[in-house]
């Protein structure tokens, strides 16, 4: 009897994931060629995203009306800035913003994307949430990898995994997008996969926060955009 007391005492304190519509990493851009401003400015608009009215309302839509989100920012290493955190309402996302707002810079070097992914792969596959979606959310100016695993390697883990890979390129003045070599072509081809996979484009810095709100409500709803790739212009 005292071994079936301690065995009913170990199971009901073992860790029960929970149930969520879906789990959601977040791996922002900080390698060299973001500078201490852009950092700034990416979570500014990640921030303001999460929180935004029309995004909140996606996930209360959801059947569970919650997601699971964390925020990594990504080099030649990856750092976790902002944890693993239901969001179920404003406040629950006015912490999380406040968390991304509050923490220094982590991740520096070259870009290291193969090893980006399969860190995002990780973190789903060791936290407390069990989505019925589970998505990378993929942002950065560049698909140049230097380190680590190949991008096509890595990929090819996550993607094995169940697990969707989105994009958001983020241009620059020059870059011609769409087109042959450009950032956005680049991240059809290399780096987005999976059931359902897209990319959306922030064509300026500008308008970085309105492509983020944009992505996050298609992740949230499990939507398409009306093209396989999508822009905000």
């Amino acid at each position: 009897m005292r071994w079936l007391t301690v065995c009913l005492g170990l199971a009901a304190g073992a860790a029960v994931a929970q149930d969520t519509d879906l789990e959601l990493v977040l791996l922002a851009d900080a390698s060299g060629s973001i500078d201490q401003f852009e950092i700034a400015f990416q979570r500014q608009g990640y921030a303001q995203a999460i929180t935004d009215p029309e995004v909140l309302a996606a996930i209360g839509n959801t059947a569970y009306g919650t997601i699971a989100v964390t925020y990594v920012e990504w080099a030649a290493n990856q750092a976790v800035v902002a944890d693993w955190t239901l969001i179920d309402g404003p406040e629950s996302a006015q912490a999380f913003a406040a968390e991304l707002l509050d923490k220094p810079r982590q991740a520096y070097g070259r870009n290291a994307i193969g090893a980006a992914l399969l860190e995002g792969l990780r973190l789903m596959d060791t936290n407390n949430f069990d989505g019925w979606r589970r998505v990378i959310d993929f942002s950065g100016d560049s698909a140049n990898s230097w380190s680590g695993p190949t991008i096509a390697e890595a990929r090819e883990t996550v993607v094995a995994a169940g697990v969707t890979i989105n994009g958001l390129p983020i241009l620059r003045p020059d870059d011609p997008g769409r087109a042959q070599g450009g950032l956005e072509a680049l991240y059809e081809r290399q780096i987005i996969g999976g059931v359902g996979a897209f990319v959306v484009t922030a064509e300026s810095r500008e308008s970085f926060a309105e492509a983020v709100k944009r992505k996050l409500i298609l992740e949230i709803s499990g939507e398409m955009p009306s093209r396989d790739v999508a822009d905000f212009r």
